[in-house]
């Protein structure tokens, strides 16, 4: 039986021949093409039957089995390259921050063709393509997808509830995701680091003790002056304490601070409580100062959420990638949307869209998170970082898609074929060497602790605070004064 040429019964097909043998017997066929592109018929062997014995043999159909070998045929597929360059690095595992997840597609999708015995035809784009909402036409790679330029895709790609119409997603063959990363902030950056060495009681113990103090030798003080004894005693010394609460409140605070006092009580009441309130607070100074090296070196875990990151001091950076400027543009969730307008392209501003060294040195440098292919931006950060500058590295996920996956045709006959091809790569463990290979882990902390961090103006702005506000003060009792002298002297002259 000669069937017509134009029939497209590809691998994926079942049609079945019976042809009966002169003997009686009946053969049973199966019949397809490798490709619609050819004449002839290749046939498999299914069965032969008779009406004494039955089936005399039966061999069960199947095309990943039976149908796996292509002979070469060659099969078009289309690749994403956003770096020119990178098809001078396709197998040489260089460059691998650039283009990783179609360096790393490539080669999987070279296996998967000597696994199926398949020649390739590659067809090479700038972007993974996007819907034109008045064709309804995608461009890029899932255009040639859509359109029948291509049959595989050989760049992984997001799993889309707008693509799954026009394409049979496959395989995941990059477990990798796009996210904002950036350095844990120091603790001073959200919170006062001077109020933290001691806890609420500890503090209002504190307080409460000087006061106490400074009442004991305020009224110390007034009984020394009272009594004429140490009055006449008292007289002949220039630095001795007056009954002023503003002396005994300059003594506290220099008990506080370890730096002394001019002027101290004479008597043995005064002088061994004098004694007891400057080592009670040496030991709480060596507390304090302990704790507030340790805080000034640790970081905050306070940016945890795209809420906290939205809210913070923190700006944004964005790798300059196609689907980077395609998925966030077309965000509508009410916090993605807001750090989109307000942290990525501000108005009135340029947008803070960057290639991925500069991302990453602005990570390094500033209070600054990138948005980056996570495996790409780790590998720059292991280049340019320094060994305790990889410690408190924070990730923050803003795309709501899954890993991505390997595409085929919308009904390929060779979808099967492929998924087969790719399922054995990665139960053999050779998708996991080339991900290994080209895809470069978290950098690992192996410094914690033994780091130094300067203290910068950020750290101190409550110490300058305190200065300012101090300075403030001052300018303003000094004018008070010169304005009462003034006005003293008014009424004098008046009268």
């Amino acid at each position: 039986m000669t069937l017509p040429k134009n029939l497209d019964i590809l691998v994926d097909s079942q049609f079945y021949l019976i042809q009966q043998l002169p003997n009686g017997t009946y053969i049973l066929h199966s019949v397809y093409k490798r490709s619609k592109y050819m004449e002839d018929f290749l046939k498999n062997d299914i069965a032969l039957w008779s009406s004494d014995s039955g089936f005399i043999y039966y061999n069960d159909l199947s095309a990943i089995r039976n149908r796996s070998d292509l002979a070469g045929m060659v099969v078009n597929i289309s690749y994403v390259i956003t770096n020119n360059d990178s098809l001078n690095h396709l197998w040489d595992y260089r460059d691998k921050h650039i283009d990783g997840i179609s360096k790393l597609n490539y080669i999987l999708i070279h296996h998967v063709m000597n696994i199926i015995n398949a020649s390739r035809n590659f067809i090479m784009r700038s972007t993974w393509g996007y819907k034109n909402q008045t064709t309804n036409i995608y461009d890029g790679l899932f255009g040639d997808l859509q359109l029948g330029l291509a049959e595989f895709a050989g760049t992984a790609a997001f799993f889309t509830a707008d693509r799954i119409s026009i394409v049979d997603f496959i395989a995941p063959t990059t477990p990798t995701r796009a996210k904002f990363i950036f350095r844990a902030p120091p603790l001073s950056y959200v919170r006062n680091v001077f109020t933290l060495p001691f806890t609420r009681m500890v503090w209002y113990t504190t307080f409460l003790l000087i006061g106490l103090i400074s009442i004991i030798i305020y009224v110390i003080v007034k009984w020394e002056w009272s009594e004429s004894e140490f009055r006449n005693v008292l007289d002949r010394k220039q630095n001795s304490m007056r009954p002023k609460y503003i002396d005994v409140l300059l003594m506290e605070l220099g008990a506080v601070c370890q730096q002394g006092s001019e002027s101290e009580p004479r008597s043995a009441a005064g002088q061994i409580t004098t004694i007891f309130i400057f080592i009670t607070l040496m030991f709480m100074y060596i507390s304090y100062s302990a704790n507030i090296v340790a805080l000034l070196q640790s970081t905050s875990d306070s940016i945890k959420t795209l809420d906290d990151l939205l809210a913070s001091r923190i700006k944004l950076g964005v790798e300059d990638k196609p689907y980077s400027h395609y998925y966030f543009k077309i965000q509508t969730e009410k916090t993605r949307k807001a750090i989109y307008t307000q942290k990525v392209v501000p108005n009135g501003q340029k947008p803070n869209f960057m290639n991925i060294e500069e991302g990453i040195r602005r990570m390094k440098d500033e209070f600054f998170a990138f948005h980056v292919e996570c495996a790409s931006g780790y590998k720059v950060v292991a280049d340019v970082f320094q060994e305790s500058e990889k410690c408190g590295l924070r990730e923050i996920e803003y795309f709501q898609v899954i890993d991505p996956w390997v595409a085929v045709k919308k009904n390929s006959s060779y979808k099967e074929l492929a998924k087969v091809a790719f399922r054995k790569l990665h139960e053999s463990g050779i998708q996991n060497r080339e991900f290994r290979r080209l895809y470069t882990k978290k950098p690992v902390c192996q410094t914690r602790g033994s780091n130094f961090v300067s203290v910068g103006l950020v750290d101190c702005y409550y110490a300058f605070l305190i200065f300012g506000v101090g300075i403030l003060i001052t300018i303003g009792v000094v004018l008070i004064e010169i304005l009462h002298k003034r006005k003293c002297t008014n009424v004098s002259t008046s009268q």
